[in-house]
């Protein structure tokens, strides 16, 4: 059963010690997903400020990006707009030997589409109805789908709020949606109850992700991902750098003379 109240935040040393070895285990995962040419989606949802983009970033920083292949979409284009709702998603799933994550992914329509009115009522009644038989089909293709909720609660949002407000470099994380966002807060979390109890299904379960303690959050959210995709580790040759070849050697440093270099001001 998930605790109403969360535990005491995890200090920094704890946390950087404790990603360090998951980070070690997802170079592992890379390698077996890479060889066994499987395809994952991980889907990242929640409430802005949730700490989706920091806990995608926990999880890419030290993997290939050819790999882990991160898509955030924009608003879809007036062209997009006329396709089927799925279409543009579809176009991103991954190929074999690859993991992508969605930050944000088709249960827009679910969350902002439908409290902000961007879609209709019908258009929402039927995305979730809908959407278990399209995720039905994708995992019966093959693909490993993980859905993911960042549940942040209500006075943990409002101080990250305020905090990108008062802070230049983060200031471009709070737009006009998300300060709406913040005053319809009821009106998401019905929806959010909405979209969970029509789309978690046995072969697409939801799973959440208490995230007042982003440190705390990142680290759960690895572990589960490990957790749900089982692999074995990769045996590799040991690499030993070659000897550099002295034929054709000169002065490659002195060619570099009278170019134009960046002003060393640090």
């Amino acid at each position: 059963m998930a605790k109403d109240k969360p535990a005491e935040r995890m200090k920094r040393k704890d946390y950087e010690k404790e990603l360090e070895k998951l980070q070690v285990e997802l170079c592992h995962l890379q390698d077996y997903v890479r060889a066994n040419k499987l395809r994952v989606i991980i889907l990242f949802e929640g409430r802005d400020a949730a700490g989706k983009g920091g806990t995608i970033k926990a999880i890419t920083e030290k993997v290939s990006p050819r790999v882990f292949r991160v898509v955030a979409l924009p608003a879809p284009s007036d062209r997009e707009k006329t396709q089927l709702f799925f279409q543009r998603y579809m176009q991103q799933f991954p190929a074999g030997g690859e993991i992508v994550i969605f930050d944000r992914s088709w249960y827009n329509r679910a969350g902002v589409e439908y409290v902000m009115g961007f879609c209709t009522p019908a258009e929402h009644e039927r995305f979730l109805s809908l959407c278990p038989q399209m995720e039905k089909y994708v995992i019966d293709g093959g693909i490993i789908l993980i859905k993911i909720w960042l549940e942040v609660g209500m006075d943990e949002q409002e101080r990250r709020f305020r905090a990108r407000i008062d802070d230049p470099v983060r200031q471009w994380k709070l737009s006009p949606m998300d300060l709406e966002s913040y005053r319809r807060w009821y009106d998401y979390s019905r929806a959010r109850d909405l979209m969970l109890r029509k789309t978690s299904t046995k072969h697409a379960p939801w799973y959440i992700i208490r995230s007042d303690d982003k440190r705390r959050a990142r680290l759960n959210c690895i572990a589960h991902v490990l957790k749900s995709i089982p692999c074995k580790r990769i045996k590799k040759d040991k690499v030993k750098l070659p000897r550099r070849s002295d034929k054709g050697r000169y002065n490659d440093q002195a060619s570099l003379r009278g170019m134009n270099f960046v002003a060393e001001r640090y």
